[in-house]
């Protein structure tokens, strides 16, 4: 059961990682024209990404730290 969770916590592990590295890369890839244009236009296209991955990353760590607590009730 342990080695289950514990892979399980690797697979997550990577997932946050992913999230983080594609948000990043949408941020990078953030042109002048994003940050200058009309704010009552609406996000875009790579601004959504961003909240997109930001999400899937506080997703991923959530889970993360869920299975860490049961394996920490499980080894009591």
């Amino acid at each position: 059961m342990t080695t289950f969770l514990a892979i399980v916590i690797v697979i997550l592990m990577i997932m946050v990682v992913y999230s983080l590295v594609r948000g990043i890369v949408a941020f990078l890839q953030s042109t002048k024209e994003d940050l200058n244009r009309d704010a009552s236009a609406g996000p875009s296209a790579n601004q959504m990404l961003q909240n997109k991955m930001m999400f899937a990353r506080i997703k991923w760590q959530a889970l993360a730290i869920v299975v860490v607590v049961v394996v920490m009730a499980a080894s009591k």
